[in-house]
């Protein structure tokens, strides 16, 4: 039965992205892997690292930059049944310049807070971005005060992956001098 972190929603096999249209919509529910996952109740840490993570991004790119989409289409293999909505991401071109929701080529950045989904984040969402051929994808790990950084997707995998912790700064390859002190984000 398809869940997230064991919470069973209703099955059809696979789910698709016209199948659960309206059930996508109510924003509590995420098409990963044909299955359709419940996502668990934001903590308010989630918030808080989305909130400020989302502000420090709109400083550094702008506001017509970091859009709040409610979902991103992915590779064009995996998009009948994936349908992820990343906490934050940076496109590429303003969105008054997108006709559609965002894609891999209109993404240069993508990020998750993970309060309870760390695990799920970095692999399940990892690899559905590197597939797609994001080139940035942040984990800001809510529970251990860090940042996972993955750069250079290639083959379905992020080829670079560095934690950053309390302390370190870290910065995005579209804006490399533009860094945030990592404990700044909790």
């Amino acid at each position: 039965m398809g869940g997230y972190l064991g919470m069973p929603v209703a099955m059809q096999n696979p789910w698709t992205r016209e199948s659960c249209t309206g059930l996508l919509e109510l924003g509590r529910y995420e098409l990963i892997g044909g299955e359709l996952v419940l996502k668990p109740p934001k903590s308010r840490g989630h918030m808080v690292a989305a909130l400020l993570l989302g502000n420090w991004l709109l400083g550094v790119y702008g506001a017509l930059f970091v859009p709040q989409c409610p979902s991103i289409d992915v590779h064009p293999e995996d998009n009948p049944t994936n349908d992820p909505a990343p906490d934050v991401a940076v496109l590429r071109r303003s969105i008054r310049e997108l006709s559609a929701i965002p894609g891999p080529e209109d993404l240069v950045f993508v990020a998750e807070v993970a309060s309870t989904t760390l695990s799920f984040d970095l692999t399940v969402k990892a690899g559905l971005y590197a597939r797609a051929g994001i080139a940035e994808y942040w984990v800001v790990d809510v529970a251990g005060r860090r940042v996972i950084v993955h750069r250079r997707p290639e083959d379905g995998l992020y080829r670079d992956v560095a934690a950053y912790g309390a302390g370190e700064r870290v910065a995005t390859l579209g804006a490399p001098e533009q860094t945030i002190l990592v404990e700044e984000l909790f």
